[in-house]
């Protein structure tokens, strides 16, 4: 069957495997996932981000998560939609997403791919993602610092030259200290539930995990308060042109990630922009500083283009053609609901 349809499509083996996959598990364990396809609400794509990430699940377990994103996934893109389908699945069998994540990272390698004349690739596949988040911003700052300093290569070619050059024994530019972010709920850290934690620009990942890296030699533990009903960052103003490092530190803590909706780098790598710009009447606070990429903050400033940043910390995105966007900073912890007062 899988030999039938890569020769039909053209494609290589283990694609034709993953789309004969997902076309069972779509048709068999997860029917609203394959109606919201067939209505055109989810794309092809996306429901094989849905398939993978149930694919270790049983059947029931399957179908239970089948039916909780049933709602959630209509007019997200594919990473939005794997990153609730992974969420989903880790909390519909927790113990199961502990042990597939250790074999997952048991399983690490480094791969070489040898292409056209002259260039190769190497590639660490299925790293503990704590370690490939460190590194890959540790490289990124580097490769910024040595473009703002005159280079003429590009981005991509000096994160590709970083990277081989510390591989190799060097120090790829200025060294300096690489952080992640890693939100995770007290109980969770401290061992009474097993909720999932989150790292910025990943998704979720198993409570077992998420303690083991908190629990690292180098891990540099920080509190945070939050509403204990909405889960937001509760707010800290400040009234500076630049922010301040707190202020900068807060705004990136509070966004985790690019504020345009559909964008995902993280939040460590973006620029802080003022919602409504400093010369018309701007103020450098918490209530209007965003995280954007560098493309979409250079995009804010093109003729037509309108954020406002709310008070709660929505974005409202009006385009030239007058579609709007909203995007809302994820929080830290899921909404509780309100305790009785004593009697």
């Amino acid at each position: 069957m899988v030999q039938e349809v890569a020769l039909a499509l053209s494609v290589v083996d283990g694609h034709a495997a993953g789309l004969v996959s997902a076309a069972e598990a779509l048709t068999t364990r997860l029917p609203r996932t394959l109606g919201l396809l067939d209505a055109g609400k989810v794309g092809g794509f996306g429901a094989m981000k849905v398939a993978a990430a149930t694919a270790w699940l049983s059947d029931d377990d399957a179908r239970a998560v089948d039916a909780v994103l049933e709602d959630r996934l209509p007019d997200r893109n594919s990473d939005q939609i794997r990153k609730a389908a992974n969420h989903a699945a880790m909390m519909a069998d927790r113990d199961g997403a502990a042990r597939r994540a250790e074999r997952n990272r048991g399983g690490r390698r480094l791969s070489v791919r040898h292409g056209e004349t002259g260039v190769a690739s190497i590639e660490v596949e299925d790293g503990p993602v704590e370690k490939v988040a460190a590194a890959y911003t540790r490289i990124d700052r580097e490769a910024r610092a040595l473009r703002a300093g005159g280079e003429t290569r590009t981005l991509d070619q000096l994160r590709a030259d970083v990277a081989l050059d510390l591989l190799l024994g060097g120090q790829g530019g200025k060294s300096e200290r690489s952080e992640v972010f890693l939100y995770m709920d007290l109980n969770t850290y401290l061992g009474l539930n097993d909720d999932p934690a989150e790292m910025a620009g990943h998704g979720h990942i198993p409570a077992s995990l998420a303690r083991e890296i908190a629990g690292g030699s180098n891990t540099v533990l920080r509190r945070i308060v939050t509403d204990p009903l909405s889960g937001q960052v509760l707010d800290l103003g400040r009234d500076r042109y630049r922010p301040t490092a707190g202020l900068g530190e807060f705004v990136r803590v509070r966004d985790r990630e690019c504020r345009r909706p559909g964008c995902h780098r993280v939040a460590q790598a973006c620029d802080l922009d003022h919602s409504v710009p400093w010369q018309f009447g701007g103020h450098t606070a918490d209530t209007e500083l965003v995280d954007l990429c560098r493309r979409d903050h250079r995009l804010k400033d093109e003729p037509g283009w309108n954020y406002r940043l709310d008070s709660d910390g929505t974005l409202t995105i009006t385009t030239p053609t007058g579609q709007r966007y909203d995007s809302s900073p994820p929080p830290l912890h899921e909404p509780r609901a309100e305790e009785p007062p004593p009697f």
